[in-house]
């Protein structure tokens, strides 16, 4: 199969010949359909994170059930499915308590025979899944079964940023009808989460950029205000149109910086969420007298997802009107496209690139 390749930190993925094996006990054989280009793949493209090389990247997808391996019993040939990179056993602690995103069990991320490979030996695998290519080869708990009458391309942004914005508002920090909330970064995710704190009920949810073309489509998601953080002091806006700051913030970048700012535009007894992700190593600074108030700062994983039953539901509430994904897409681009996509990401102009694979 095609498949794009990252070999060297800060180099563009180049699209190889990739082997992909024939699925084992529990694993589902998926043809791609779609994948979203997601800002987590460039943090691992510039070496922020660390990544096991050469690797297939890519982790928000959706695609067709090809062929399944021995016990599976969650989907079948022929489903369409969602896949997720919070592949869970089922369990554990974390599992049974409610808490799947959070299953590092190795049982369902190692195996014996490596997935992919080429003739100079293994490939890595991303997050379980590598979706910048053709095929995936996963296990049964990192994807669900949708209705067949969603549209992939459109499904396979639930896959990550959609779940990991909508489920940071409903799951993590559970914003309730009539709350304030305000939203630093409208890339995909942070316009995920303004879709999910507008479909909780919030009352405000005030969305915040440094680019003016994001003033126009955070409202199409649900923002009921802007703010242009390269004009003004964010935190410093927010206190005064709120009178005293939001009930829930979110983080959807990944500094260090704008993390202290969703700590610092709360009201007391407030709770900011981190969803982006900070570049390993670095840390961040709190006032230390302001916890006397109840505020709380916390992380987000993949928005606390139970996605096997969250993805299904989100499909739901795009096909009813309620979850904004055509809105999304930017564009929709072929594999061979995908460095120019990652250079369009960094201007920060577009919200979402998918890939459609040929069928």
């Amino acid at each position: 199969m095609k498949a794009a390749v990252l070999r060297e930190v800060g180099k563009p993925l180049s699209i190889e010949d990739v082997e992909i094996r024939k699925p084992g006990p529990r694993e589902v054989l998926i043809r791609t359909a779609a994948a979203g280009v997601c800002h987590s793949d460039l943090h691992f493209i510039e070496g922020s994170y660390p990544a096991q090389m050469p690797a297939v990247l890519g982790h928000e997808s959706a695609g067709i059930v090809e062929a399944v391996g021995d016990d599976v019993r969650t989907v079948k040939v022929g489903d369409h499915v969602i896949t997720c990179l919070s592949v869970f056993c089922g369990h554990c602690e974390d599992c049974l308590t409610g808490h799947m995103s959070l299953c590092r069990s190795p049982e369902v991320r190692q195996t014996e025979t490596p997935r992919l490979s080429q003739p100079t030996g293994p490939v890595n695998q991303f997050l379980n899944l590598s979706s910048f290519a053709e095929q995936m080869l996963i296990h049964e708990h990192a994807c669900t079964a949708i209705r067949k009458d969603m549209p992939l391309d459109r499904a396979a942004l639930i896959g990550c940023g959609v779940t990991t914005g909508v489920g940071a508002a409903i799951h993590t920090s559970k914003v309730r009808p009539g709350e304030t909330v305000a939203v630093i970064g409208c890339g995909g995710v942070g316009l995920a989460a303004i879709n999910g704190a507008a479909i909780a009920g919030a009352g405000r949810i005030i969305a915040i950029d440094t680019t003016p073309a994001k003033d126009n489509i955070s409202r199409q998601f649900g923002a009921t205000d802007f703010i242009n953080a390269a004009e003004t002091d964010p935190v410093a806006a927010v206190m005064q149109m709120t009178g005293g700051g939001v009930h829930h913030s979110f983080e959807a970048i990944g500094l260090a910086k704008t993390a202290e700012q969703a700590f610092n535009m709360l009201r007391r007894g407030g709770t900011a969420n981190v969803i982006g992700m900070i570049p390993v190593g670095q840390t961040i600074s709190l006032m230390g007298a302001a916890f006397l108030g109840e505020k709380r700062i916390q992380g987000s994983a993949m928005g606390s997802n139970r996605f096997p039953v969250d993805m299904p539901r989100f499909v739901d509430f795009y096909m009813s009107g309620k979850l904004k994904l055509d809105e999304m897409i930017s564009r929709r681009i072929k594999l061979e496209d995908i460095n120019d996509a990652f250079a369009e990401m960094k201007t920060g102009q577009i919200a979402r690139s998918v890939i459609v694979f040929d069928a």
